[in-house]
């Protein structure tokens, strides 16, 4: 069941993507060689309980972290861990914070200090797949549209569309309905309404677009060990176009 969002709750939820915007502006910051993805963990616990927000995801079916933190060929839900980055790296976190009951989920690639033509472009086109989704996410069209236009714009550049995970809806349980997918055909899926949060979270490889788990259970990875990327947004479908909670407010 989809559950339409109401435009006091949805300011509710950006007041949670706000805080996640903030957050991630100060990871960027961070982000160098000789860091551990461990140490932006702790900060990010630190920042969401500074700003009175907690960590959604830990403890989530026993997730024991509040950042996923993917490297390199680690798709998603990577842990963080005493890996210290190296220059050339890529690495995604993807948070979901909870302020006073309403969630918000996003999620970055950043570079880590100098890195490849390949891993650049990747970054790049996976914001451009995103950013082309949300351009569709409007009352009238399908989900169909924003995955089409993922995908399109993904695969016209050489990269593959991970299959596996997938965006969703989200409000005060991390998970809703609808499922989100970043490939597929236009034209077809759930209808999109105004009051309808979503994540667009597309996904990308440079190799093939299958994945493999460790044995933690957790982290998946490209499964012929190419780079992956992630690029994640919080939006409300509204009658004026699609509002990204989780982008940062000029203010």
């Amino acid at each position: 069941m989809i559950i339409l969002k109401s435009k006091e709750e949805i300011l509710k939820m950006k007041e949670a993507g706000q805080i996640l915007a903030r957050c991630h502006q100060e990871i960027k910051k961070m982000i160098k060689p000789g860091i551990t993805t461990m140490d932006i963990d702790r900060f990010v616990e630190r920042f969401l309980k500074e700003n009175g927000a907690t960590p959604e995801q830990k403890g989530y079916m026993g997730y024991p972290y509040a950042t996923c933190a993917s490297v390199n060929d680690v798709i998603c839900h990577g842990f963080p861990s005493d890996y210290v980055l190296k220059d050339g790296d890529i690495v995604t976190i993807d948070m979901v914070v909870n302020k006073n009951g309403w969630l918000a989920d996003s999620a970055w690639s950043y570079a880590v200090g100098n890195i490849s033509e390949e891993a650049a472009k990747l970054l790049r086109v996976t914001e451009e797949s995103l950013n082309l989704g949300i351009e569709q996410a409007v009352v009238g069209n399908r989900l169909g549209d924003v995955a089409h236009a993922i995908q399109a714009h993904a695969e016209a550049a050489g990269f593959s569309v991970v299959r596996e995970f997938v965006g969703h809806g989200i409000g005060q349980d991390m998970h809703e309905d609808p499922q989100v997918l970043h490939y597929g055909p236009a034209g077809k899926g759930t209808r999109l309404k105004e009051g309808m949060v979503i994540t667009i979270e597309p996904m990308l490889n440079t190799g093939v677009w299958q994945s493999k788990r460790d044995p933690d259970g957790w982290t998946a990875r490209t499964k012929d060990g190419g780079l992956s990327a992630q690029y994640e947004h919080t939006l409300a479908i509204t009658a004026d176009g699609p509002m990204i909670l989780t982008k940062l407010d000029p203010a």
